[in-house]
């Protein structure tokens, strides 16, 4: 019986933990660990509607679902974890203090991918936390002249919608497209196509060789020497999951906390994981998989709360198909499963020219996963992917 539950980590997938706790009938003393001073928002319009102002900061934060009765430490760092004494080290701006537990829930998260050569000047900024998005947003003039370094789903995203606000824009992505490990090397080229076909100079297979200015960034070195002028530079380089807390833990820790597929993380009794710092074995897919989404993350952190509460012999193993969406422009992408490693891809609806279609990515001849521009239809794919249906999968009525 669990009477002592700590969630570290008060984003998503911890708060939607620390909700299912409470729904389905934990009523033990619940602590909930968040680094950030903020109560629980919504990322993904940092880099779209927050970022572009058409949003208000209000406006992003999770509405609660009800009263959880919890404690609620803000700004307050995880420093370590000792499962021998369940006990975590925690510190808050005055002082090192624990917490003690018999349940854990790790929902810590990832930061954001530092520039790896040292310091940089002012205006070159990292995009992770709503305060990275506001200091953004305010060097956001009518001239403002950005550069975007990485050409992932959050270059992408900041990209279009700074140009869509009217500002220069040049995207820098060391591949040969941008979204490319995402979406695959067919399709990752429409989406160059997208941003050059809205204004954007989007310079491929080149990285940044170092930044130019007087204490202030005034322009970017590219490793091809030329040089691109920068009022404001958004660096966006992936993101690392927050895991040296549980350093000499006893956890097995490998790009993730390594959970087996209810969510239990190997090492540990009675602790579960979830979101970007998760890496759970997945059963459709059969591997370990570290998934980086907003609508998993929240999925996943249920699914390990009832992990907890079930315990080892009862928990059930969590195989919901992954979704994520991105808007760029007037385009919404939806991904519903994983096409890592696929083999094949075929365009199974639509016209990929006229910005609708449906995509299904394969694997030794079987469905693993579907794209598309159409909104909500990769859902009627849904029983394809779960139940491995042949590929290329039939159109569903």
């Amino acid at each position: 019986m669990l009477r002592q539950v700590v969630v570290v980590g008060a984003g998503v997938a911890g708060t939607r933990a620390a909700e299912s706790l409470r729904q389905e009938g934990y009523d033990g003393a619940l602590t909930i660990v968040g680094a950030e001073r903020h109560a629980p928002y919504h990322r993904p319009p940092l880099s779209k509607k927050l970022l572009s102002g058409k949003v208000h900061r209000a406006g992003i934060d999770l509405a609660p679902q009800f009263e959880l009765d919890a404690r609620v430490l803000r700004g307050v760092t995880a420093l370590k974890l000792d499962l021998a004494s369940r006990t975590i080290h925690l510190r808050d701006a005055e002082q090192d203090f624990s917490v003690q537990f018999d349940g854990l829930v790790i929902a810590s998260g990832a930061a954001p991918r530092p520039w790896p050569s040292g310091p940089v000047p002012d205006g070159v900024l990292l995009l992770r936390t709503v305060d990275d998005c506001l200091a953004i947003r305010k060097r956001l003039g009518s001239r403002t002249r950005v550069v975007v370094v990485g050409g992932g789903f959050i270059g992408a995203e900041v990209a279009a919608t700074c140009r869509s606000i009217g500002l220069d824009v040049v995207l820098i992505e060391k591949a040969d497209s941008p979204l490319v490990a995402a979406l695959g090397k067919e399709l990752a080229p429409r989406w160059a196509e997208l941003h050059r076909d809205h204004g954007v100079d989007v310079r491929l297979g080149v990285s940044v060789d170092g930044f130019l200015g007087n204490g202030r960034v005034e322009a970017v070195r590219l490793t091809d020497g030329s040089r691109v002028p920068a009022d404001l530079v958004v660096v966006g380089l992936g993101v690392t999951p927050a895991t040296d807390w549980l350093d000499g833990s006893g956890l097995r820790v490998d790009d993730g906390v390594v959970c087996d597929a209810t969510g239990a993380a190997e090492g540990g009794t009675d602790v579960v994981a979830a979101g970007d710092v998760a890496r759970w074995w997945h059963p459709l897919y059969e591997r370990h998989l570290r998934i980086e989404h907003w609508d998993h993350a929240g999925r996943q952190g249920a699914a390990a709360a009832r992990t907890l509460l079930a315990g080892p012999d009862a928990a059930e193993a969590y195989d919901e198909v992954p979704y994520f969406w991105s808007d760029q422009y007037d385009v919404k992408v939806q991904m519903l499963g994983v096409p890592t490693s696929y083999d094949a891809l075929k365009i199974v609806e639509g016209d990929p020219d006229a910005w609708e279609f449906v995509a299904a990515y394969g694997r030794d001849g079987r469905t693993i996963a579907v794209l598309g521009t159409v909104p909500h239809r990769v859902h009627a794919y849904r029983d394809a992917i779960a139940k491995r249906a042949e590929f290329p999968p039939k159109r569903p009525d």
